[in-house]
């Protein structure tokens, strides 16, 4: 369940109000967030690793992407890897490791057509 903008930017003030430590991780953490909103957290799980994101969470001070994020974000159609993945069953072995060489971060504004 996606929350709305201002829950978002509460949820990033009492991250930055409770932060200890090095504000790349902050900044980084933030901007999974903000990033997520666009693009939902399937697009995040494909660019960042559990540990990662987990270390994200818990700056965040929230316990899963899904309480705060679209499950598939309005930009989710420019992720190169959600692209390979869309209407597959194999989005969650690509999560956990099981299959190689599908993540990325990597996005496209106009998503090249095949030839």
């Amino acid at each position: 369940m996606a929350v709305n903008d201002q829950e978002i930017l509460s949820i990033v003030d009492r991250a930055v109000d409770e932060f200890n430590g090095d504000l790349d991780d902050l900044e980084s953490a933030i901007g999974m967030l903000l990033l997520g909103r666009h693009y939902g957290w399937r697009v995040v799980l494909l660019i960042h690793s559990p540990t990662t994101v987990r270390k994200y969470l818990k700056i965040l001070g929230l316990k899963n992407l899904r309480d705060v994020l679209p499950e598939v974000g309005v930009l989710a159609h420019r992720s190169n890897a959600w692209r390979l993945l869309d209407g597959t069953k194999n989005f969650w072995k690509v999560v956990r490791g099981q299959i190689s060489g599908v993540r990325s971060a990597r996005v496209e504004k106009t998503p090249t057509k095949p030839s």
